[in-house]
C-alpha cells in the first residue's frame, strides 16, 4: 500500500491518503473514508501520517480495507479526490529524526576521488594540492567505515516532498542530487537486535540529499560534519510516499535518477554493503529510536552528479526513480 501526504489546491487543508493501486490517479481521502464508515472517534487515528504510524498494524489494515472499499465501489462516493486537484507533500513533513547513512561502498570510493580533484582546482597549484591531500590521507574511505556504519542527522525542518521546489542556497555554485532510499520507524526502539529491526519499520520513501559540493568539499577537512554542505531550506527530499514495508524488498531495487528527462545514474540497492539491519541496531545502542523516524541508506554507487559529472542548475528538473516505491520529481528554482 502506498500512502501519502497532500493539501488540497482549493483550501491549502493537509490530509492522509492512500493511492489507488487500479491506475486510476485517485487518491482515497482516509480520515473522511473512516468517519463515513466508521464515526469520527475511529477515523482520528487517519488524522495524519504519524498519527498512522503511532496507532499501530490495526489501523494499518484499517486503512487497506479503506482503500479496499474504494476501488470496489464502481464509482459510488468513495471519498477519493483525483490527484490533479491536490498537491503532494512530504509523507511526514516534519519527520521527528533523519538519520542518513552511508551504505555503499562504491559511492564512497567514487566521491571522495571526485571530491579531492575538486577540491584541488581551487587551489593555486591544483597537482601541489593533491599530492599533499594524498600524503595527509585526505578524501579516501576511512578504515572504521568497514568498522561500523557511519550517519549523520540532517535538518528535519528542512523537508520537502515530491513536485516542490528546491531554492538553491545563495552561497551554492556546485549543487548536486543524491540518489537513495529509506525507512521510516513504526515503533520506539532502543538496543535492538539485528534480527528485530524489519518488524521495527513501517515503510519506504525515496530520498533526494541536496548537497552544496564546494562548500562540503571544504567543510569535510574539519572532519566534523557537512553543515552548510547540505543545511539549507529544501534541501531534503522525501516522497513521494510511504510504501508499507510489505510491499518492497529493500535489498532488491533498481534505482534511477534523470535529470530533464535523461537518464544520468542507475544502480541497485542489492549492491549495499551495510543494510538498514545493521545500521539501525547500531543507531539504537543506549539511544532510544521513535516512532516517525527517517533513516536513509545514503547514495547508491555512481548515483549522484559528483560521480556522473551532471550537477544541477537553475530549471533543471531531477527526478529519482526507485522501483516499487515511485518517482520523484523537483525543479531548481
Amino acid at each position: 500500500m502506498k500512502l501519502v501526504t497532500v493539501e488540497n489546491i482549493s483550501d491549502s487543508r493537509q490530509w492522509l491518503g492512500a493511492l489507488h493501486e487500479d491506475g486510476s490517479d485517485r487518491i482515497v481521502d482516509l480520515k473522511a473514508a473512516a468517519t463515513a464508515k466508521h464515526g469520527e472517534a475511529f477515523a482520528e487515528q487517519f488524522d495524519t501520517m504519524l498519527a498512522l504510524i503511532n496507532a499501530g498494524d490495526d489501523a494499518v489494515d484499517a486503512a487497506r480495507s479503506l482503500l479496499d472499499a474504494a476501488e470496489r465501489s464502481g464509482g459510488a462516493p468513495d471519498n477519493s479526490v483525483d490527484q490533479e486537484h491536490v498537491k503532494y507533500k512530504s509523507p511526514i513533513p516534519t519527520p521527528p529524526q533523519i538519520r542518513d547513512c552511508l551504505m555503499f561502498e562504491d559511492h564512497l570510493v567514487n566521491a571522495y576521488d571526485a571530491l579531492r580533484n575538486m577540491r584541488a582546482q581551487l587551489e593555486p597549484d591544483p597537482e601541489a594540492a593533491l599530492k599533499l591531500f594524498e600524503e595527509k590521507g585526505l578524501y579516501r574511505v576511512p578504515d572504521v567505515w568497514y568498522e561500523r556504519p557511519i550517519y549523520y542527522k540532517a535538518n528535519r525542518f528542512a523537508v520537502i516532498g515530491h513536485e516542490e521546489d528546491v531554492v538553491t542556497p545563495k552561497y551554492a555554485d556546485v549543487l548536486d542530487f543524491e540518489l537513495e532510499f529509506g525507512c521510516f520507524l513504526k515503533r520506539p526502539i532502543k538496543d535492538i537486535d539485528e534480527s528485530d529491526v524489519n518488524a521495527s519499520i513501517f515503510g519506504y520513501s525515496i530520498f533526494n540529499d541536496i548537497s552544496a559540493r564546494e562548500i562540503q568539499s571544504r567543510e569535510m577537512q574539519g572532519q566534523l560534519g557537512p553543515a552548510k554542505g547540505k543545511d539549507f531550506d529544501t534541501a531534503n527530499i522525501i516522497g513521494p510516499c510511504i510504501v508499507t514495508a510489505d510491499a518492497v524488498d529493500p535489498q532488491n531495487m533498481t534505482m534511477v535518477a534523470r535529470i530533464n528527462g535523461e537518464e544520468v545514474a542507475r544502480g541497485n540497492a542489492e549492491t549495499a554493503h551495510w543494510t538498514f539491519e545493521k545500521v539501525i541496531s547500531y543507531m539504537s545502542v543506549s539511544e532510544t529510536l521513535v516512532p516517525g523516524e527517517f533513516i536513509a541508506s545514503g547514495t547508491v554507487g555512481g548515483g549522484c552528479g559528483l560521480e556522473c559529472g551532471r550537477f544541477l542548475k537553475v530549471g533543471d528538473v531531477i527526478e529519482l526513480d526507485v522501483e516499487g516505491i515511485g518517482v520523484m520529481r523537483n525543479r531548481i528554482t
